[in-house]
């Protein structure tokens, strides 16, 4: 069941997820992992989804996860959540009675953006679209995060009342009864300093690419199959009138 309150915010299991479990040379993880891995796929706990893992061992690559969230990260530039929740009856309302799209907005704006602004300040949203063409309706935002980075360690070294402001696309959609959030920042925006010179468009075209990519390497189970319907009366054949007669 999809609930909302007493859960953690958003934003934090999309930006962070406590101390991550490091991929060995030969690929293996520590058994503390709610998901499996299977060779170069990781699998959900739930198994609604399997996604190739965007992050390799030899790069400093580590996967953090919950039952409903997977975090990658490497020592570059990658750092990607993906996250998936089991819609309940009130979700499932809400989808029914809004639309695809307008659905999406006010999950993004009632929760996903409203998290992120209580975790981190200054946030804002610079843009957001609707794909209808991908899963059956996405939804594409684009946020700022004032001192939001997961790279601060490679953050050049600013003034003391600067903070480095990172830049996160978000991707929405519904598939399988489940609402899926996939969330990566833009990491050349706060390690590069002095020498980013990409302009806003130029930042969305690279997260849309980075995130419809990781769609791209996403397999999801399919969907369990409809129960016979019994409430429809039946005939007997003995009541049915016979061939020719009327």
């Amino acid at each position: 069941m999809f609930h909302l309150v007493r859960r953690p915010p958003i934003a934090v299991l999309l930006c962070c997820l406590g101390l991550p479990l490091a991929l060995s040379a030969q690929g293996e993880l520590a058994p503390a992992l709610a998901g499996k891995v299977e060779g170069r796929m990781y699998v959900s706990p739930t198994g609604i989804f399997r996604v190739a893992i965007p992050v390799l061992p030899e790069l400093g690559g580590e996967i953090t996860d919950t039952p409903n969230v997977v975090t990658f990260q490497d020592d570059f530039n990658v750092h990607v959540s993906i996250a998936a929740f089991a819609q309940d009856a009130t979700q499932r309302w809400e989808l029914s009675t809004r639309g695809t799209k307008d659905y999406l907005i006010y999950f993004f704006s009632t929760f996903v953006l409203s998290d992120f602004k209580e975790t981190f300040d200054g946030v804002d949203i610079e843009s957001a679209v609707f794909l209808p063409s991908v899963m059956e309706g996405s939804l594409l935002t684009y946020i700022v995060i004032p001192g939001g980075t997961m790279f601060g360690d490679r953050v050049p070294r600013l003034g003391a009342n600067r903070l480095p402001i990172a830049k996160r696309g978000n991707l929405l959609f519904v598939r399988n009864g489940h609402i899926f959030v996939i969330s990566t920042e833009l990491a050349e925006r706060v390690i590069e300093g002095m020498a980013y010179k990409k302009t806003t468009a130029e930042e969305d075209e690279l997260l849309r690419t980075r995130l419809l990519d990781i769609v791209g390497k996403m397999e999801f189970a399919r969907p369990p199959a409809a129960a016979p319907d019994t409430t429809k009366e039946t005939v007997p054949d003995s009541a049915k009138p016979a061939a020719g007669k009327s």
